[in-house]
């Protein structure tokens, strides 16, 4: 049987959506090209906006009448999140939580033999453990992915993804290790870890993160490890300290600062204020020399003023990030910021978010002229045109260079010798 997966949101749904694939791949099921018929269609929603359920919706409508006669499934965080909504959606064959993910193949098996509807998503309990899952990597990709963390116990007041993740849970060490070494032995040279709340790895374990870095680096044969999304506050100055010790690990740090104004954190029930941030950055920056500090920026949060969003601006800049993702506040409902008053409208939220978009824009573009001259190793991914190559740095930067022979998934050294507006351009 032929299986087609359709996967929405972030880095640990893909991740799951290939475990799952490669669970099914065991059990005798084919992966389907995007252009060719499936026998079953699965959708793996994302549920951190309203609009990524009606993208969720949309896409398994799309699915089934591309594939009439396919059986249909809807998993992942929409229908752990509002089981009620989703178990309605009548398109779907099988709807299962984000507990349930190991049991797809025997539950498409089941239905293909009596034909009734399978909705299966028992809540999250206090003290499950991590569900055990791997991937022997991703094809067409040169960096590999390795959920070692899932679940959030942070209650931001604009994001409902505790309730369709549950509680902290971390994978062992010793899996993280026969993981990492599988995707080495695979041909693998990178290696990002990932987590819903990455830095929270290892609570429950009496470990934390800068246990699964060290394992991970560890294994012979990856060259680079890197590290997913992180809250900032955890990275204390021991955390930092004892990460710099390790040569593998890639100087690129996505810390999620939202806003930065303080009065606009309380409200996001952020756990951090500006100042903390900065501290944090600064540390970062004198361990790792030449390091990207990457971030995402929402802006029109609910009582959000004019004065607010200017600090938050002042601030973006101050830190000149390498990178940032900006975008508009978006209710959703079952947080505390869709009941709250003084909601932005959504001329402010667009007028926003143009005018920190096009200031972060000018970071980066600093952040690479300022380093033009530098020889740096570069894990080359894909040919973008005929002879030029990109790839990128450790840092996350991407470089572009010409070359008569193909030299995906090599590193190699470059010098840089120039930056275009999304990437550096560069020799051998």
């Amino acid at each position: 049987m032929k299986v087609k997966f359709f996967t929405l949101g972030c880095k640990v749904n893909q991740y799951e959506s290939q475990a799952m694939l490669e669970a099914l791949t065991a059990q005798g099921f084919q992966p389907a090209s995007p252009s060719e018929p499936a026998d079953v269609v699965v959708v793996n929603s994302c549920t951190v906006t309203a609009q990524s359920e009606q993208k969720a919706r949309q896409a398994l409508r799309r699915l089934k009448r591309q594939n009439p006669s396919a059986l249909a499934v809807l998993t992942g965080c929409w229908p752990q999140a509002f089981p009620q909504e989703a178990a309605a959606l009548s398109e779907a064959d099988i709807v299962l939580g984000t507990g349930r993910r190991a049991s797809l193949g025997e539950r498409i098996l089941q239905y293909l033999s009596n034909k009734q509807r399978i909705v299966d998503i028992p809540p999250h309990q206090k003290g499950e453990a991590f569900e055990p899952m791997q991937v022997r990597g991703l094809a067409g990709h040169t960096r590999a992915f390795v959920k070692i963390e899932d679940g959030c116990e942070r209650y931001c007041s604009y994001c409902i993804i505790p309730f369709a993740r549950g509680r902290v849970r971390s994978k062992p060490l010793a899996d993280i290790t026969a993981e990492v070494m599988g995707l080495a032995a695979a041909g693998y040279k990178e290696v990002v870890l990932t987590g819903i709340n990455l830095p929270a790895y290892g609570q429950e374990l009496g470990l934390s993160l800068c246990d699964a870095v060290e394992a991970a680096c560890a294994v012979e044969g990856m060259a680079w490890v890197r590290l997913g999304s992180l809250e900032p506050e955890r990275l204390t100055p021991p955390v930092i300290a004892r990460m710099q010790k390790q040569e593998k690990l890639c100087p690129q740090f996505h810390l999620s600062l939202q806003s930065g104004c303080d009065a606009t954190l309380r409200r996001m029930n952020r756990h951090y204020t500006a100042a903390e941030y900065r501290e944090i950055v600064e540390n970062l920056r004198r361990a790792f020399p030449g390091c990207a500090v990457t971030t995402d920026i929402m802006v029109g949060f609910p009582g959000e003023t004019e004065e607010e969003f200017a600090a938050s601006l002042a601030f973006a800049r101050e830190i000149g990030f390498a990178k940032a993702h900006v975008f508009a506040y978006s209710r959703r409902p079952g947080t505390v910021a869709d009941r709250a008053p003084e909601q932005v409208s959504a001329g402010e939220k667009e007028a926003r978010s143009r005018r920190m978009i096009e200031a972060m824009e000018e970071a980066r573009q600093a952040f690479f002229r300022g380093q033009t001259g530098e020889k740096v190793p570069v894990l080359f991914e894909r040919m973008v045109e005929p002879g030029v190559y990109e790839g990128h740095m450790p840092n996350y930067t991407p470089v572009r260079v010409e070359s008569g022979e193909d030299i995906s998934g090599q590193i190699l050294w470059v010098k840089l010798i120039g930056a275009a507006e999304e990437y550096c351009t560069g020799e051998r």
